[in-house]
């Protein structure tokens, strides 16, 4: 929603807007969903089972049926894109493109195949890079200590400690680092070989308090020492091992925090232990195959899953004697992003990108993104200074197949860049379909020997594919396309994202271009529930959108959630949508207050101009032609960074507080006057204009309602409102000094609330006067500008507005002494002062604050009394209630005349009549006739104010007596009962 916002905000500035919808068709979660609807659980039984060409026919069905129900969600909360030419990654097209920066990658040397220790999913069969193993859990493992014995010592042992028991039959070395301490250490007879600083947290763990340390000696003692592997009969493997068992210094790799100072080292199975072995020339042992599960070279273990193995491990290292301890320990642990399968750490042959070679040029590249907001910057940039070469090889089915043609004769590697280049050097013909298998029957001449090349069995990363849609997606001839469209203005998603989709953009688009192919990215927040929780069907705390559509509507839902800032998360909230309901209503009740009168006015806008009736325009009318370009203003700003929650609220909030809750309240009266004076008509045609410009810029949040409004509100209406043009603001109409003129006006209005009710005086009863003081000449000036606007808001008969001194004539000062200050300075004498304020507590106020201090003399003594020894208070004189705002304070009298209590209970009555129309659904120019019976006393008063209330009820007569008509209610106004019946004039 947030992106069709923008992209409906940039159509409605005219702009030509690529607005291609797309949808990512590969990878493992649609194998993994594939899969389960073809009743089989790994990688083997598509082969056997079901056959590769009808499990990609599966897995193509399986997406785009999805896809089909994406776009009707999209549809269903009003995503306006260009539906009927989307893209697909699955697509011949999309694929052929995409291969060009594969090709671009090895024409810079940047592609080639390498061993390294990666991530693996036995559930999956495949590898994962970094940026995919994102997710963990808290599992339980083992934690044991187990010894190694050092050959040619009868019982001496090298400590190591390790939380994966299955790794010990793939050991080769024991790493540690020749500057720490270590110690050898007697316990129960045996010595065993510990870092000196983990010697008593090892034993602690272990229960053992019977120990003694025999020497301490530095680590590079320890270099060289050969030992003895304790599973060497259980994996016969092992035995060809035998020259490599050894200890070598692997410097800080090794750490003091955990564990003993020794790292038993599997190279096949850890990343540091893969590249310490290298230094040192060991092979790279690995005995687990692709299911996780020990192979031949297991020996006892084969067959076993690693976890199982675990088992199975700890039982021999016991009968073995060689297991010192064993615990467990809850971890963090690493688990495939989409089967939630533990994963494992293998050695294996792999295609990589070295973009660590282009490292440097993607951190310049992102300082010139603007990024929204600025933290975007910071987080993926800290993610590339640790960037690692690209595992760019998937060992899976459904993916974009990798280009790469390796001869059989001469090993020589060919890459392609398009489906027409392989076209070109294709032995066999090219099938239309370039997924697996049909692609993998595709052999090619070898551009170096002339023999066979045939294809690796390798699919790309899946972030590969949306990696490079900001090219692909144009189709075959994108290099032309992207002249005209690129760099894309805006990406936008979840700030998962940055080490997701931005991330894998830049990198090819580095690859490909030399440069970021995005200028702006906005980064957006998460659902969560009312708690501040994660959304998850599994916690059944998850709302369906569909279900808050069927309950509250599109429009609620958009309008909500635009509302929330952007990059933060959004806490979901049933409260919040339904006073979204309520605020939806005052925008619909605004533009039928504004068509029921217009229309009854006849009221034609097309016949004027803003330049021709600007003139008639009252104070009111400017300020809110005024209040309306800033927003506008305000708008434009906000989104030139892309800030949909600035630019909702300064348009709902413009609406509802400025134009319903306050410029109607003020026009209100102009509307209901039957002639068609020229100020009204320039207030209709500036509540026109206003009105009409404010519903095309709101079709970007609320479409739909969007959409009726505007094409039951507007004169010579367009097919639909997304056809129209806004405007842009204009700076000759806005006003700021008027605008704090009003802003002012506001508060002085909520002073005068306050102070009626300290005097309970109800809204409807007129002030004979209200009194405004101003502290500072600027504020005086814009008051007074506004002076007939605030009578009307204030139903006040005249105001006087005044500097604040004048204010000293309605106040008077309540002067304590401050008992605790005086008796602690002044101690026997403190009685006596505080009776002396008592009895001078006016010159003592005067004193304080006009000379900052007062001289008491007592007992012949000079007392100085200030602020600390007094506290003083102002107070309103007897009569009169005060209320302070900003600026000033207002003041109203207590009491009420008998003509403004007459003037309040008229109004009371108004009020019920106008009630009793709405009862009836009467239309606001039907006519009708009152019946009243009402207390003996008050008939003059309603005789006396008959026209008034004929005018305000649009009444055709008043009859005093029984009251009767279509409608008949007995009401209670201060304490009376008034009983009033209406019906409609014939």
């Amino acid at each position: 929603m947030i992106k069709d916002c923008i992209l409906r905000y940039q159509r409605v500035l005219g702009k030509r807007v690529h607005d291609q919808p797309g949808y990512d068709t590969h990878g493992l979660p649609i194998e993994v969903a594939t899969e389960k609807l073809l009743g089989i659980s790994n990688k083997q039984e598509i082969i056997d089972k079901i056959g590769v060409e009808t499990f990609i026919n599966k897995c193509k069905e399986f997406a785009l049926s999805n896809a089909d129900k994406m776009t009707q969600n999209f549809k269903n909360v009003g995503v306006f894109m260009d539906w009927e030419r989307p893209y697909y990654t699955l697509d011949p097209s999309y694929i052929s493109s995409s291969w060009s920066v594969i090709k671009k990658a090895y024409e810079k040397g940047m592609l080639d195949k390498g061993t390294a220790v990666l991530h693996w999913c036995p559930r999956c069969e495949t590898t994962l890079s970094d940026y995919e193993v994102s997710e963990y859990r808290d599992l339980e493992d083992p934690s044991i200590y187990v010894k190694f014995k050092i050959k040619g010592e009868k019982n001496r042992y090298l400590l190591i400690w390790t939380t994966t028991p299955w790794t010990i039959p793939s050991n080769v070395f024991v790493m540690i680092n020749k500057d720490y301490d270590y110690a050898d250490v007697e316990v129960n007879g045996e010595i065993l070989v510990i870092a000196k600083d983990r010697v008593e947290a090892v034993m602690k763990e272990a229960s053992i308090t019977n120990y003694k340390i025999l020497r301490t000696y530095k680590g590079s003692e320890l270099i060289g020492i050969k030992y003895e592997h304790p599973l060497r009969e259980f994996v016969s493997a092992q035995t060809k091992l035998d020259d490599f068992h050894q200890v070598v210094d692997a410097g800080n790799i090794v750490t003091l925090t955990d564990g003993t100072g020794l790292v038993h080292s599997a190279t096949g199975h850890g990343e540091e232990d893969f590249t310490v072995g290298q230094k040192y020339g060991f092979p790279v042992v690995m005995f687990v195959n692709d299911r996780g599960e020990f192979t031949e070279e297991g020996g006892k273990y084969k067959g076993l899953k690693v976890r199982d193995a675990s088992k199975a491990i700890i039982s021999d290292l016991k009968s073995k004697n060689t297991l010192f301890f064993e615990g467990k320990i809850v971890h963090r642990y690493p688990v495939c992003w989409r089967c939630k399968t533990p994963l494992i750490l293998r050695a294996i042959d792999q295609w990589f990108i070295r973009v660590t070679k282009i490292k440097d040029k993607m951190l310049n590249e992102i300082e010139k993104v603007n990024w929204i907001p600025d933290w975007g910057k910071s987080r993926i940039s800290n993610m590339v200074k640790e960037l690692r070469d690209w595992v760019i090889s998937r060992q899976r089915f459904w993916g974009t197949p990798l280009p790469i043609w390796i001869c059989e004769r001469c090993n020589n590697v060919m890459v392609v860049g398009s489906k027409e280049e392989l076209e070109s050097i294709a032995i066999d013909p090219v099938p239309n379909d370039l997924h697996r298998p049909w692609i993998d029957n595709v052999r090619v001449k070898c551009n170096k020997c002339g023999g066979v090349a045939k294809r690796i069995p390798d699919v790309a990363d899946v972030w590969f594919d949306s990696g490079v849609a900001f090219f692909a997606s144009l189709g075959k001839d994108w290099q032309e396309k992207w002249k005209e469209l690129g760099p894309v203005d805006l990406v936008l998603e979840g700030h998962d994202q940055l080490r997701g989709w931005f991330f894998s953009l830049l990198r090819s688009g580095l690859i490909l271009l030399d440069r970021a192919p995005y200028t702006s990215v906005l980064v957006h927040g998460f659902m969560l529930d009312e708690q501040g929780r994660e959304m998850h069907k599994s916690l059944g705390n998850y709302v369906e959108p569909s279900v808050v559509v069927e309950k509250y509507g599109r429009d609620i839902l958009r309008l909500w959630l635009l509302r929330n800032t952007t990059w933060e998360d959004a806490k979901f909230s049933w409260k919040a949508l339904e006073l979204t309901k309520r605020d939806l209503q005052i925008i619909w009740n605004t533009f039928v207050f504004a068509s029921m009168y217009m229309n009854l006015d006849n009221f034609e806008p097309d016949k004027y101009t803003l330049d021709d009736i600007i003139k008639y325009a009252k104070i009111e009318d400017l300020w809110i032609l005024s209040r309306f370009n800033s927003m506008l203003k305000k708008v434009n700003e906000s989104m030139k960074d892309y800030k949909v929650h600035e630019m909702t609220n300064y348009l709902i909030n413009f609406l509802i507080e400025d134009v319903s809750r306050f410029y109607i309240r003020l026009i209100r009266k102009r509307a209901w006057i039957e002639a068609n004076t020229q100020d009204k008509i320039a207030m209709y045609y500036i509540l026109y204009y206003i009105l009409k410009q404010w519903i095309i810029l709101a079709s970007t949040i609320i479409p739909f309602i969007s959409e009726k409004i505007y094409k039951s509100f507007v004169v010579n209406a367009k097919e639909s409102v997304s056809m129209e043009s806004s405007i842009n603001y204009d700076e000759r109409f806005i006003d700021n000094e008027l605008e704090r003129a009003f802003e002012v006006a506001r508060e002085i209005n909520e002073a005068s609330l306050n102070a009626r009710a300290k005097a309970g005086i109800k809204l409807r009863w007129p002030l004979a006067k209200v009194y405004i003081f101003i502290e500072n000449e600027d504020t005086l000036a814009k008051v007074g500008r506004i002076k007939d606007v605030l009578i009307s808001m204030l139903n006040a008969k005249d105001i006087e507005i005044s500097k604040i001194e004048g204010f000293k004539s309605f106040s008077k000062y309540k002067v304590e002494p401050n008992r605790s200050i005086i008796g602690k300075e002044y101690k026997s004498m403190s009685p006596k002062i505080v009776e002396y304020i008592e009895n001078n507590r006016d010159i003592i106020a005067m004193d304080i604050l006009n000379k900052k201090q007062h001289v008491a003399k007592i007992d012949n003594f000079d007392i100085i009394l200030n602020a600390s020894y007094v506290i003083i208070s102002e107070e309103t004189v007897e009569g009169f209630i005060s209320s302070k705002f900003s600026k000033g304070i207002v003041v109203i009298s207590k009491e009420i005349s008998e003509s403004e209590e007459e003037e309040g209970l008229i109004r009371d009555i108004i009020r019920r009549i106008q009630f009793m129309r709405k009862q009836l659904k009467l239309n606001v120019l039907d006519y009708i006739e009152i019946s009243m019976k009402v207390p003996e006393e008050r008939v003059k008063t309603i005789q006396k104010w008959e026209e008034f209330i004929k005018s305000e009820t649009r009444a055709s007569n008043i009859i005093l007596g029984e009251a009767k008509g279509d409608i008949t209610m007995d009401w209670d106004i201060e304490g009376e009962s008034y009983i009033i019946g209406i019906k409609k004039s014939t």
